[in-house]
């Protein structure tokens, strides 16, 4: 397994280590319960530099860029970033991932740290513009200081005004005495803060900054298994769960990152399903009765026990303290308030579709 700049940190701090996308990663410190509640409602700090990080530099870059991916790039300015998806030719999703502009001829692309190769291959054989790339993913490492605490937290440490940094924008600056930090308002809990891109030698100075920071707001370290039931409760898809090589950006809800403004990957697949309207949809339900948590791979049935979809996502959600999901279901079934039934351990579980994000 591969590890990061921190992985003997988090050995030290007795975190639960487990293989995820090949790297050796924390997944839990305390409890889940309880690293959830920290983050959603003061700070917690998760390593993420598992991370992929690519460059595409050159006259031809935006051009490279708006072909492999879904979203209009041409809309960034300086300093901001974008959600979007790299389409492939089967009507599926290679991966999902952030567009950070720092010029007109110059980007980074994070990427899911299990697709970095296939992502860097994909793009690579489109690149048929000249463009510059550099794969910067095993240099670099990412914090995401996460909660309504985050930005005080970090403010101690930079002379960067971080409230005049907006929801998906970034400033480059000096933070904790370490330069050239990217300082990004972006973040996968819904729970408001940064995330911190640094070289990986300075990962140490900048985690134990960042905590020493945080001490007055009851900083902790949160594992992987919280930033998944974090995420969920915001509804915000996990990759090869509820997006895959298989399902459309217009099936999963993603409409809104895809622009048919300009022709990218197999745009005529998705706009052509846009206009008729998918066969099935990604919906978010929640499940009433106590103790039935829904799991990826489960089916999903109507009330004549036809089966209708699968779960691709699920959880007992820390903050509200019922079991929710998400999952693909027939679109006739997609509407809030539908009843639908899980298929848990060969019980037909009662469930309803309802509007996201869940929290």
């Amino acid at each position: 397994m591969k590890e990061t700049a921190l992985t003997q940190l988090h050995i030290s701090l007795g975190a639960k280590m487990a293989e995820f996308a090949g790297y050796n990663m924390p997944i839990v410190y305390s409890s889940i319960n309880e690293e959830h509640k920290a983050v959603r409602n003061s700070v917690g700090v998760f390593d993420v530099s598992h991370m992929g990080e690519f460059r595409v530099k050159g006259e031809k870059a935006l051009d490279l860029i708006q072909l492999v991916t879904t979203n209009d790039v041409s809309k960034l300015s300086d300093g901001k970033v974008q959600y979007s998806c790299l389409p492939n030719n089967e009507g599926g999703i290679v991966d999902d991932l952030l567009v950070y502009r720092n010029a007109a001829d110059d980007y980074y692309l994070v990427v899911n740290a299990s697709n970095i190769e296939k992502d860097w291959n994909w793009i690579k054989a489109h690149n048929t513009f000249g463009a510059e790339m550099e794969n910067l993913s095993d240099g670099m490492s990412l914090l995401a200081v996460q909660g309504p605490n985050a930005a005080a937290t970090l403010q101690k440490l930079t002379a960067v005004n971080l409230s005049d940094i907006p929801y998906y924008a970034f400033e480059v600056g000096t933070l904790a005495g370490i330069e050239d930090v990217i300082i990004s308002s972006t973040g996968y809990t819904g729970a408001g803060g940064f995330e911190l891109y640094v070289g990986n030698a300075d990962a140490l100075k900048l985690w134990e900054a960042v905590f020493d920071a945080g001490k007055e707001f009851g900083i902790v370290p949160a594992g992987l298994g919280c930033r998944d039931t974090l995420r969920l409760e915001k509804a915000f898809c996990l990759y090869g769960h509820d997006i895959d090589d298989t399902t459309s950006p217009i099936e999963a809800g993603l409409g809104w990152i895809t622009k048919f403004t300009k022709k990218f990957v197999n745009s005529d697949y998705h706009k052509s399903m846009k206009e008729n309207g998918p066969e099935k949809k990604l919906v978010g339900f929640e499940i009433p009765e106590k103790g039935k948590i829904p799991r990826q791979h489960f089916k999903i049935k109507d009330a004549e026990g036809n089966e209708i979809g699968v779960v691709t996502s699920g959880t007992q959600s820390p903050s509200l303290g019922k079991a929710i999901g998400l999952g693909y279901v027939k679109t006739e079934f997609s509407s809030p308030g539908s009843e639908i039934f899980i298929d848990i351990r060969n019980q037909a579980i009662k469930a309803s579709v309802v509007k996201t994000p869940f929290l």
